[in-house]
């Protein structure tokens, strides 16, 4: 559906500066980094604690953006051929204008809220239902203040069926998406822990929630949440809720769980049914009850529901990006396939930078009201991408060759998976990055596995998301002009240093900041363009540092000679460094005595710009050593204004590192330098963080055997069992990581719900754990070595070390998987 600037104008209530009145607009935007159609956009200069939508104004423009909804403190007078749409407040406005396009359409519209299984619920009743309904739903978790109304603005006559889902974290935001969503049918999901930060208690969190559904007709829930707030629906609202009790229009009878499958017993407004489905979790017998539900009031019937929830696969609701052959990375995103999840696989696709080359393997599109329309809307999104190299799956795509010739540089389509597979050709595939997308009837995890590097079962998965939330939540403790550099030294504290550069790249921090000048070298190549400093420099280095736009830390006196008379012999001039003092530390840097001698040095010094002055604290997350911290900002204050004195010019000042940011804000100067926090690890103690896992390391269990008592177990007969016991030796040693000092006993593995010891010293490749109390054990499973069950603190405390030892250590040859949520 297409609006004109005038309509959207009248709708958002703006003062209309308009240069082209007959511009239509087909797309909205809120990130400057994911437009793709240019001349259709219109973008929301959104206002937050951290950013300002009004700044890249003047990029957008340069990149062909001619369409803007501002607020009233933007000056447009340089543009003089934009649109421009002046409003009070543009998140408002983008809200208004969603609620608008959702009147239009007077289809059935499902709102989904709870704490835990919204995506969930929503991906499998999509699956259940579109056989009967073409549904336009929330891509991945877009339930936001912002994610709600671009959700619902994909909404089309094409539809006629949504499901979205709503998320808040405080009081007084669920209205808002109530007026957008406008749901006909609601289900509350349940309401557990997640997200309760942010209310008074579980009562007010479930009544704030429950808010989406004010004006809705038929509500589905838990008895067990529903029943609380009774007082919240009106009469006229049709509730009905599932539980135990005889009450309930949905009564459970019984859920029996075998080995991989459980059979549930219900009576539903008075007839029996049984359900067999493929999980024995809890979470997804929940997610099944709420998803049959809905199904059945909608008309689907038991015998059809059984034969597709037998079809029903756990929904990974994550891109992955993995390494791949001949220098390729690989990301799939093959668990669906719809145009809304499409856009956003592209733009992720668009963030890797290690590779210039981008391929996209794609299959059949699920069958829509008009078809040839949503091929042409995906060729055009592809284009728009620049993607070099398109592979199609599927017998649709055949019919668009002449299309897609024209469209791409490189083609190859194949009637099937399994057609692509047996003309697969490794050496076909190098240096680029592949985005796999396409439906799960098409099997692509079958040429993801032809793809991947082959390297045993343990692996280190990296969640990007959560890395992206923790860096939002230090940005948060920031005064607004104050910069930040994070630290990717060590690769990336065993993350990756690339892909965790790339991705702080695209969020737009500051600086960034290696151990080693090669550490840098290895960033301009993956295509990192940020500032980087080099902490740790040797006369070896001068030269990379400055063909690769380097900056290097000076901390002594014979490395400033060095490189000075480098750059002299170069004819380099006001090369940018920064000045490491030590205040304190005692590691590197210059003392407060040194300083009148480097003043000297630096006073019209014509081959050096000093970017940035910083120091070190030695104990900013010990609350006993807080005078000794401020001693040392106390030397770094007197230190930089004396320096400042002698060049003439300001500088950045930085001292803060990842517990500073949150113990000591009066010493945030304008930079901080952010490490290891951003991981997920915070030593400072303070209830302020909010901090998300960022970093798990698995394997998995290659062989159980049975042991008697009094037998010993691994090198030097170290291990011994003391009953008959359930021995596993899982894929993982000390050459991957796992320190020898875990061994004996004192280090655990989490393996099916709860901890089980290391039995014997631990091997180069394998270790073996006493598995004998862990239900239901079998070889294959999946076992956390440290993750979101088990902290890397933990692990950290047995080994009598700190976390940064145990992150950095993982081996290389342990797989880097990277997921975004």
């Amino acid at each position: 559906m297409q609006y004109d600037i005038q309509h959207i104008s009248e709708i958002t209530k703006a003062t209309a500066l308009l240069h082209n009145k007959n511009t239509v607009i087909e797309h909205l935007a809120t990130d400057s980094r994911r437009i793709a159609f240019p001349a259709t956009t219109l973008f929301f200069a959104l206002v937050t604690e951290r950013r300002d939508g009004h700044a890249y104004i003047a990029e957008l423009c340069e990149r062909g953006i001619s369409n803007f909804i501002v607020d009233h403190s933007f000056d447009n007078t340089p543009f003089t051929e934009a649109n421009f749409l002046v409003v009070k407040n543009t998140l408002l406005a983008l809200q208004t204008l969603a609620a608008y396009h959702r009147q239009q359409f007077a289809y059935q519209v499902i709102g989904i809220t709870g704490s835990n299984g919204k995506t969930i619920v929503k991906e499998w009743l999509y699956q259940l239902l579109s056989p009967d309904y073409t549904i336009i739903r929330s891509p991945r978790s877009y339930n936001s203040q912002i994610g709600v109304p671009l959700s619902v603005w994909q909404m089309s006559a094409e539809n006629n069926l949504a499901i979205f889902e709503a998320g808040i974290s405080k009081p007084g935001e669920m209205e808002a998406l109530a007026n957008i969503i406008q749901p006909t049918i609601g289900l509350l999901t349940n309401i557990g822990e997640p997200h309760s930060d942010g209310f008074a208690s579980p009562q007010q969190k479930l009544e704030e929630k429950l808010l989406l559904f004010t004006n809705t007709p038929i509500i589905f829930g838990r008895e067990t949440d529903m029943h609380s707030c009774s007082h919240q629906f009106k009469t006229s609202q049709q509730i009905i809720t599932w539980g135990n009790a005889a009450g309930n229009a949905c009564v459970i009878q019984a859920i029996e769980k075998a080995q991989l499958t459980t059979i549930i017993n219900l009576v539903y407004h008075g007839h029996h049914h049984q359900i067999n489905i493929p999980f024995t979790d809890d979470a997804s017998i929940e997610n099944i009850i709420h998803c049959w539900c809905i199904s059945t009031q909608l008309g689907v019937a038991a015998s059809t529901l059984q034969t597709r929830i037998n079809q029903l696969q756990p929904v990974d609701m994550r891109l992955q990006l993995v390494h791949a052959i001949n220098n390729c990375t690989v990301i799939n995103d093959s668990y669906s396939f719809d145009i809304t999840s499409l856009s956003v696989a592209l733009d992720f696709l668009a963030q890797q930078q290690q590779q210039t080359n981008r391929t996209v393997i794609i299959s059949d599109i699920p069958a829509t009201s008009s078809e040839r329309d949503a091929y042409l809307q995906v060729i055009e999104m592809l284009k728009a991408r620049n993607i070099h190299t398109l592979i199609t799956i599927g017998e649709h795509w055949m019919a668009f060759e002449s299309l897609l010739q024209q469209s791409f540089p490189l083609l190859q389509q194949y009637i099937s998976t399994d057609a692509f597979i047996s003309q697969f050709n490794a050496s076909h595939f190098k240096n680029e990055a592949i985005l796999l997308k396409g439906g799960r009837v098409f099997g692509f995890e079958k040429i993801v596995l032809l793809l991947e590097k082959k390297v045993h079962q343990t692996l280190m998965e990296i969640n990007l998301t959560a890395i992206a939330h923790n860096l939002k939540e230090y940005r948060s403790q920031l005064a607004r002009h104050v910069k930040m550099m994070v630290m990717v030294k060590a690769f990336a504290y065993g993350s990756g240093s690339a892909e965790i550069a790339g991705l702080l790249q695209f969020h737009k921090v500051d600086y960034l900041g290696v151990a080693y000048a090669d550490e840098g070298v290895e960033l301009r190549k993956a295509g990192i363009h940020l500032p980087i400093m080099v902490m740790n420099v040797d006369e070896a280095a001068f030269s990379a540092i400055t063909e690769y736009n380097l900056e290097p830390e000076l901390f002594s006196f014979p490395i400033f000679n060095a490189f000075l008379q480098f750059l002299q012999q170069q004819g380099v001039t006001k090369y940018p460094v920064h000045i490491k003092l030590d205040t304190g530390m005692h590691r590197l840097g210059f003392e407060a005595a040194d300083i009148p001698q480097l003043q000297h040095l630096l006073a019209h010094n014509q081959y050096m710009i000093v970017q940035s002055v910083f120091s070190h604290l030695a104990a900013s997350e010990d609350p006993n050593e807080d005078a000794f911290t401020q001693f040392q900002a106390a030397q770094f204050d007197e230190s930089c204004k004396a320096l400042e004195a002698t060049l003439g010019y300001s500088f950045i000042q930085h001292i803060s590192n990842s517990a500073a940011i949150f113990r000591n804000h009066q010493l945030q100067y304008n930079m901080v330098r952010l490490g290891i926090g951003l991981y997920g690890v915070e030593s400072a103690n303070t209830n302020q963080v909010a901090l998300q896992t960022v970093t798990t390391l698995k394997t998995t269990i290659a062989q159980l055997r049975q042991v008697p008592t009094g037998e010993t177990i691994g090198y030097n007969r170290r291990g011994k069992t003391t009953r008959p016991s359930t021995i596993a030796t899982i894929r993982i040693g000390y050459a991957d990581g796992f320190s020898r000092r875990l061994g004996n006993g004192v280090g655990k593995v989490y393996i099916n719900g709860q901890l089980a010891p290391v039995i014997g010293s631990v091997c180069m490749d394998m270790t073996m754990i006493d598995v004998t109390d862990v239900p239901q054990i079998q070889e294959g499973d999946t076992v956390e070595i440290f993750g979101k069950h088990l902290p890397v603190q933990q692990i950290a405390s047995w080994c009598q070390t700190i976390p940064y030892e145990i992150l950095t250590t993982i081996s290389q040859r342990v797989k880097r998987v990277y997921v975004e949520e």
